[in-house]
């Protein structure tokens, strides 16, 4: 199915879609991005091995979770991010933060809340984060192009929202906080620091 971002009820479908564990692209406020809900207490749809089957990408490779506002990271770390780098959210940044997982274990996980209120409208209506990781096979170019990603995705995820062609966007900065509090930048991407 194909929607576009400017219909009246885009945020309702898309959200609705991401709710009952599907695989979807959406515009975020860099590139295009396949999504899908983060597994929670009450539901476990894997949508993260989903889209690394849809792009062909190593499993050990983690995807960005994306949050409605920035402190919904309280939720899910303990660890003390510097004001610095809260005060760029919504933004195009992604902070890896310490989180516990379901065995009691740590480990990292990269959150970010995109700079765009259509996409965090979305997330606000999932009650959840949603998976985000760029529209491409791994290895090749990020598409930009709504046409080819139709093209080439449209018949194996189960909506696209279309936001029109999204031309010469950078993927997001991540950063990394050290045990030390220093901040380490992991891939510089359209965010300055």
């Amino acid at each position: 199915m194909i929607c576009r971002k400017s219909d009246k009820e885009s945020a309702s479908i898309a959200a609705d879609y991401i709710r009952r564990g599907k695989v979807i692209v959406l515009p975020t406020d860099t590139v295009y991005g396949f999504s899908g809900i983060v597994d929670g207490k009450h539901y476990s749809y894997h949508t993260d091995e989903k889209i690394r089957e849809i792009k062909g990408r190593a499993e050990n490779k983690p995807l960005i979770q994306l949050i409605a506002k920035p402190s919904d990271l309280k939720k899910y770390t303990r660890d003390l991010v510097p004001e610095s780098l809260l005060e760029k959210w919504p933004g195009p940044l992604t902070i890896i933060v310490h989180t516990l997982t379901k065995t009691g274990d740590f480990t990292t996980t990269a959150f970010r809340c995109p700079d765009d209120e259509w996409l965090r409208s979305v997330i606000e209506k999932c009650g959840a984060p949603i998976f985000s990781t760029s529209v491409n096979k791994s290895g090749t170019p990020i598409l930009e192009n709504i046409q080819q990603i139709k093209a080439e995705f449209g018949k194996i995820v189960d909506l696209i929202i279309d936001d029109g062609d999204k031309k010469n966007e950078k993927p997001s900065t991540i950063v990394a906080i050290d045990e030390t509090g220093e901040i380490k930048i992991v891939r510089q991407g359209t965010m300055s620091l």
